[in-house]
């Protein structure tokens, strides 16, 4: 078994997101790297099965509940029904309460007083009513609004020919046999009862269903908490830790979560006596929470204060015992969790109550005056409001929290596009949020747009919002969330302006003005196509969006630079110089150029930086400002540094050539002539016009690969880097002069004129061009069967496909890294997009936008780093999310190294501007790690270990 990931950085608190918001599924990395099966040149017979299940597992055939009974529920009561048992009773009966009489009064609509309790049907010693009265043909049906007071009495009769005895479906989804999307109110009432009921009373019966469905997925998830997490600990002997440990370490972290549960249980009990006497119309459930939230609320109080305590136990506990963290792991594996964590089911009461009383609000919102639920639901939410309060004031937020959980879980993407946001981060927060509009046409009478902007504490988003028939609200993101690090802000005080409405009849004439406040933001990585102008209502409100953007960026700004995975180190900004088009460049001052490329070494202990110029190459130490011409080769295009054949491979124009590293340093020094150094030069390339060349590993072997151009064709060449002294096989590349040190390796091949670069893989290389990427063997290129990724063979049947091979196609390929041992990562550069180990899109044909178009990539660790003139993003690999975003002008990528380890050295406009031109900056991305507390050598392993009790 796999240990657990390593815990977060330090520099984040910790709060889970709640049940419903689901994790995106992450592959784990792999120790080792295996070849690709495109680079087998040949296709596999059959493709590795995913592994796919539901949410829920089932026993029974999957069917609606909408099946028809017999008997029907919505005919002429015979009775008046009796109110049920108090929530009290031992036998989980519900509260008293009477039912609606439907032909006698409106669903919703009660006596002001209420009346006194009599037996239910499930109370002892139950008679039969007397029978019931007469029906008057003068008798209303408030509840069916959309029939009028006479045609009720003679529709009723024809109602009551429905069959809505759904007592079988309602045990089905109580006994939670029920798939999670039948688990609506209207799922289980024909159309036809729905419509005699009238649109207000669907959607308050809909928020009363959704009661009960959140009170038994609580219980549910409450009970699984027991089952999968508490009982195993405890039964666990001392496989994880010492019996006496135990005892006092379930104890702080599960307290009394399971009195929580069983009063629950009690409540879950007489809520579904009460569904089951009173469906499809169930007049109130308020009555029911109310007697139960006297009884838990101290419940809650002692668990919610002690939450904080209760995880901090867990976290040491996971950081210093490998076995605790073993068990934990082995039971985050059960299928039943939905691959949610421990710390979700710790919170899972925390989040309870602010969940129940925004439910309660709805219902409050849904109910008529006079129904004696508006006497009884303000009760409710008064209690829960007060023991939200009177909690310790990290708690005092958690509405705020849920709202913020309301809309991620509410959150509609388009279709196809990978959007990351991370908002399952412990310290993700709602900043702010309001209604703004937004103007598309200033002609047009549906030129405004009404839409909700939710400023978080790393995105900005405006999402369209759409009630659903079953009462829920889903929310579209109709624009690409804006990364907080690319926000900026414009004009907040421009002049109001008036917004015109069409009236209801259609006539301008009756056409009615609002006065609105505008305000204009924009992506700074693309200024002219993502330019927003939004209104407001009020300059208030508009004042009130304008501070919270300004603290939003602020407070994101402080913890991105006290969390970066990667830390600009400068390297030297000062001696290379351009003019500058703002200060005279003054005659005779020293002028290098723009800086092209760049190379470190080491030699002796100390470290080098070779600096290829516009006029020329130059050599210094890192740590010393002074640096020395030691060639006059013009604008090198690329520079690479082997220090241990002792060679430094520079292209220059149309041909590569090869310099001694040691000489070279030796000039730089003035320890050796010029001319000692160019008769060690040696010309790698012979034909054609080079247009680029990489150098990788292969096996044991170090390669240049490069793509010489001649007439109307380009061709690939291999060739090996051999150590001096080593002349088996050698054939020379350049007769009259030196060391023999490059080999040709195989075969050259034709490859497509628009070929522009190369990536090594892990058996072969990759060669991009406006096709794609053509995979192919360097051992013998000519010979080789090339493959040809991403493989959109599917395309003409898959619709997703089709859509990402038109993205693809209208994109500049750039290279692929790898994720793990079955998927892959294509890089564009405006895009990316997953393959499977046989070149086949992946993850739905997903993909992946970058907020700026690259020029160049890198990939280090788990992350992969893209270079823009004005930005470098920081994403994770397998995810795509942005972790980090590095800001500057004019920035390149100079150096990336053969392996991961190598330095990463960018260049970017410098700070110093004179008359001795504007200072070209070299700076070194960094990857940090994470600070980490070492553990007190005397600390003894024990429940109080890490707490001061004396």
């Amino acid at each position: 078994m796999q240990p657990p990931a390593p815990p977060p950085r330090s520099t984040r608190p910790h709060l889970s997101i709640p049940l419903g918001a689901r994790q995106p599924e992450i592959p784990s990395p792999s120790s080792s790297w295996a070849p690709y099966a495109f680079e087998l040149n040949g296709q596999a017979n059959s493709y590795d099965s995913l592994a796919t299940g539901s949410a829920r597992s089932y026993d029974f055939p999957v069917a609606s509940p909408m099946t028809p009974y017999a008997s029907p529920r919505l005919a002429v009561p015979d009775w008046q029904r009796p109110r049920t048992t108090s929530s009290f009773s031992q036998e989980s009966a519900t509260f008293a309460f009477p039912e609606p009489q439907m032909m006698y009064r409106s669903s919703s609509q009660s006596s002001p007083h209420r009346p006194m309790h009599r037996n239910s049907k499930s109370d002892a010693g139950f008679s039969p009513p007397p029978p019931p009265p007469r029906i008057s043909s003068r008798s209303s049906v408030a509840s069916f609004s959309s029939y009028s007071t006479e045609n009720a009495a003679n529709d009723l009769p024809e109602l009551a020919k429905l069959s809505l005895d759904t007592d079988e479906g309602l045990a089905r989804f109580q006994a939670g046999k029920v798939p999670e999307q039948d688990e609506e109110w209207s799922r289980f009432v024909p159309p036809q009862a729905q419509e005699a009921v009238g649109k207000h009373e669907v959607q308050r019966q809909s928020v009363l269903f959704e009661v009960f469905k959140s009170e038994k997925d609580y219980v549910s998830d409450l009970e699984l908490f027991k089952e999968i997490f508490i009982e195993p600990l405890r039964n666990s002997g001392t496989q994880v830790m010492s019996q006496e440990k135990m005892k006092g370490f379930t104890k702080e972290v599960f307290g009394n979560i399971e009195k929580i549960l069983a009063n629950h249980q009690r409540m879950l009990g007489s809520l579904f006596n009460r569904q089951r006497e009173q469906h499809p119309l169930v007049q109130s459930v308020a009555d029911i929470i109310l007697d139960n939230a006297l009884i838990f609320m101290p419940e809650y109080e002692t668990y919610i204060k002690h939450s904080p305590i209760s995880m901090e136990y867990h976290r040491k506990e996971l950081k210093r015992n490998p076995k605790y963290q073993v068990f934990i792991q082995a039971c985050t594996q059960d299928p039943r969790l939905q691959r949610r964590d421990f710390k979700t089911f710790v919170f899972r009461p925390v989040t309870r109550l602010p969940r129940l009383k925004l439910i309660m609000e709805r219902v409050e919102a849904l109910t008529d005056v006079e129904h004696p639920d508006k006497e009884t639901i303000p009760l409710v939410l008064a209690i829960l409001g007060d023991l939200i309060r009177s909690t310790e004031p990290g708690i005092v937020s958690a509405e705020d929290k849920v709202k913020f959980w309301s809309i991620c879980e509410s959150l509609v993407y388009s279709r196809g596009e990978i959007i990351d946001m991370d908002l399952y981060d412990d310290s993700r927060t709602l900043m702010h949020s309001g209604t703004l509009s937004r103007k598309q046409r200033s002609d047009s009478w549906h030129a405004w747009t009404d839409l909700m902007g939710a400023l978080l504490d790393n995105y900005f988003l405006l999402l369209k919002e759409e009630t659903r028939p079953n009462g829920g609200v889903k929310r579209q993101v109709v624009s690409r969330p804006i990364p907080l690090e690319y926000l900026r802000l414009e004009s907040f005080k421009e002049s109001p302006e008036s917004r015109r409405e069409r009236p209801d009849t259609g006539f301008i004439m009756g056409s009615t003005k609002q006065e609105i406040y505008p305000f204009t933001i924009h992506h700074a990585g693309a200024k002219g196509t993502r330019r927003y102008t939004l209104y407001t209502t009020s300059a208030a409100s508009r004042q009130k969006w304008y501070e919270a953007f300004v603290d939003a960026i602020g407070v994101r700004k402080v913890r991105q630079e006290a969390n970066m995975w990667f830390s600009p180190q400068p390297l030297n900004d000062g001696f290379f110089r351009i003019i500058s088009p703002r200060i005279p460049f003054a005659t005779g001052t020293r002028f290098t150029g723009r800086v092209t490329c760049a190379a470190p070494f080491s030699r002796d202990g100390r470290n080098y930086l070779v600096v290829g110029c516009s006029n020329g190459i130059y050599i210094g130490q890192r740590a010393d400002n002074s640096f020395h011409k030691a060639l006059a080769i013009v604008s090198p295009t690329s520079m690479v540094v082997l220090p241990e054949f002792n060679k430094v491979i520079i292209h220059q124009e149309s041909v590569i050539l090869s310099y001694s590293l040691d000489l070279l340093l030796r000039v730089s020094q003035g320890l050796a002539t010029v001319q000692s150094l160019e008769a060690s030069m040696e010309k790698v390339t012979t034909e054609g016009t080079v247009l680029f060349f990489r150098v990788g590993h292969l096996a044991n072997r170090t390669l240049v690969v490069y793509a010489s151009k001649s007439f109307l064709q380009v061709t690939l060449h291999t060739i090996e880097v051999v150590k001096p002294g080593d002349t088996s096989g050698l054939t020379p590349l350049r007769a009259s002069k030196g060391s023999l040190s490059y080999r040709p390796f195989g075969s050259p091949a034709y490859v497509s004129r628009n070929t522009h670069d190369v990536a090594f893989l892990p058996s072969s290389v990759g060669i991009c061009s406006d096709k794609g990427i053509t995979v192919l063997n360097p051992t013998n290129l000519s010979s080789s069967s090339p493959t040809v990724v991403p493989n959109f063979s599917d395309a003409s049947v898959n619709l997703p496909m089709s859509g990402l091979k038109s993205r693809c196609d209208a994109c500049k390929v750039l290279g692929l890294v790898r994720c793990d041992s079955s998927e892959l990562l294509v890089i564009y550069d405006e895009m990316g997009c997953y393959i499977d180990k046989y070149g086949k899109p992946a993850r739905s044909s997903g993909y992946v936008r970058w907020e700026c178009k690259i020029a160049s990539y890198v990939r280090r660790g788990m992350h992969i780093l893209l270079f823009s003139s004005e930005f470098i993003e920081v994403r994770n690999v397998n995810s795509g999310r942005l972790v980090q975003v590095i800001e500057g002008q004019d920035m390149r990528l100079l150096h990336s190294g053969l392996s991961e380890k190598d330095m990463v050295v960018i260049g970017r406009k410098g700070r110093l501007e004179d008359k001795t031109g504007l200072s070209e900056a070299l700076v070194e991305l960094v990857q940090t790690s994470e600070i980490s507390t070492p553990a007190p050598a005397s600390a003894v392993e024990g429940l109080w270990d890490e707490w001061d009790m004396s």
